[in-house]
């Protein structure tokens, strides 16, 4: 076995050919002659020393071997792809590029006014900025594929370095005709006993939900959950249940939906959102100057 000769024209026809099910779409995808195509394939197993494809009839299918190479080939072409992306960002003037994760609270709350302050003065150093949940956050940063998290307090987050960086406030939002909407504040076991929309269980704000709940020894009772604070807002007005959501987050949707938020009493009700990256000291430069400048106090 000679991995030696594997090459990423290869490999590239390689999962054009897996993607399509056929050689020849495959070929056609990669832009080269059928019969080049197939003198590459044949190539590939020569290297490997074992089939890649069984053929058949209306195409081709991966044996496991061949199930073997395109997991590590897809893997491999993504950091060519990155490596092009920074060498052209270098090409370009760009210093580095930062990878930031962050939960929904932080992006549709606070970053984009952070991250373009940032920007304005640091034009050379570009932000690849991905929403995701704030456990999914934890483990990309744990597992280096992101330099700097920002998520929920309440996320096991062991063996990150954390940082505070803003704070917000959990409210309840319900329809305008409700029997809670006149209220100034409640308890959140005022409301434990209506139906509630809720993102997925996966998320930190449903999981804070179903904890307080289950210490009152009581049962959140979800009518339906959905992925975004948006989808949320729709479905309180719609009528089907109440939900508890991040003031400034929702605060154009509540408005425009002609819905009420009230405040919560509970100390839990207050969040905080944290920076967590694995060693400050490790960052490169151009991270590490991103984490400074966002655990910076908000000017008021």
């Amino acid at each position: 076995m000679n991995l030696h000769r594997l090459d990423l024209v290869s490999l590239s026809l390689f999962m054009h050919v897996v993607y399509a099910g056929s050689i020849s779409k495959g070929a056609e995808a990669a832009e080269l002659a059928v019969g080049a195509a197939s003198k590459r394939i044949s190539d590939l197993e020569a290297a490997v020393g074992t089939a890649l494809l069984e053929r058949h009839a209306r195409g081709v299918r991966t044996t496991a071997a061949g199930d073997a190479l395109a997991r590590h080939a897809q893997r491999i072409l993504g950091d060519v792809n990155l490596l092009a992306a920074e060498l052209h960002d270098h090409a370009s003037g760009i210093v580095g590029v930062a990878r930031l994760w962050a939960n929904t609270s932080a992006i549709t709350q606070f970053l984009p006014a952070d991250i373009a302050a940032f920007s304005r003065a640091n034009p050379a150093i570009r932000i690849e900025l991905e929403e995701l949940n704030s456990s999914e956050i934890v483990l990309g940063v744990l597992e280096g594929r992101a330099d700097i998290g920002i998520f929920a307090d309440r996320t096991p987050a062991l063996g990150l370095q954390l940082m505070p960086y803003r704070e917000d406030r959990l409210v309840l939002v319900v329809p305008a005709g409700h029997p809670l909407a006149r209220r100034r504040a409640l308890a959140f076991d005022e409301a434990v006993d209506y139906d509630f929309v809720s993102l997925s269980h996966g998320t930190s704000l449903a999981r804070r939900l179903e904890a307080e709940t289950e210490a009152m020894g009581r049962r959140l009772k979800l009518r339906i959950q959905v992925r975004s604070f948006d989808a949320m807002c729709q479905m309180v007005a719609a009528g089907l249940g109440v939900a508890v959501l991040p003031a400034d987050a929702v605060r154009a949707l509540v408005r425009s939906l002609d819905l009420r938020q009230i405040p919560l009493k509970d100390a839990w009700a207050r969040r905080q959102l944290l920076i967590g990256v694995r060693d400050l000291d490790q960052l490169p430069r151009h991270a590490r100057q991103l984490v400074e400048h966002l655990a910076q106090p908000p000017q008021a």
